[in-house]
């Protein structure tokens, strides 16, 4: 037979054992979650904005209006100096084909800057338009570069003459 006086000491122990591992578990430090650390070169981003030219340049040569349209995001702007803003894919396909009956065949994109972080990129340069082999403008542009679909592609583009206004 099991002495009575014998279990409140048991239980008083187990009492304050239970309390004590309570306490202990609220003091516990949670496990520091780890911080993505991000990737983003801005070096490594300005050279593959230089391939994303020169294939601009390829496409402007081949005079391809909806293969140029897709270089640009679903929600890019196009803002070409005497035009209105063509918003879309679908006006800006119908921005560069009305250039390309206007006479453009190639142009020439010359980065000075980039700027940014992985979600945006911002480029400057100076470009010049041809017709045939003909310069026929020499202009200044900035263009937004935001990922889509894993790659860079022209978010905002602006472009305008550096000649005089008339």
């Amino acid at each position: 037979m099991i002495n009575p006086s014998r279990l409140i000491p048991v239980t008083v122990m187990l009492t304050l054992f239970s309390v004590v591992i309570g306490i202990q578990s609220c003091t516990e430090k949670p496990k520091e979650q780890e911080i993505p650390v991000s990737e983003f070169n801005l070096e490594t981003a300005k050279a593959e904005i230089i391939e994303a030219n020169k294939n601009f340049m390829a496409v402007v040569a081949a005079g391809d209006a909806e293969g140029l349209a897709n270089l640009y995001t679903t929600d890019a702007k196009l803002m070409s100096g005497g035009a209105p803003s063509a918003v879309g894919r679908a006006n800006i396909q119908a921005a560069i084909a009305e250039m390309f009956q206007a006479g453009i065949t190639g142009v020439d994109l010359r980065l000075e800057n980039v700027y940014g972080t992985e979600d945006l990129i911002a480029e400057e340069g100076q470009l010049t338009l041809f017709a045939g082999d003909q310069a026929v403008g020499e202009e200044k542009y900035i263009v937004l570069w935001k990922k889509e679909d894993g790659k860079w592609k022209l978010f905002r583009d602006i472009f305008n003459s550096n000649l005089p206004a008339e």
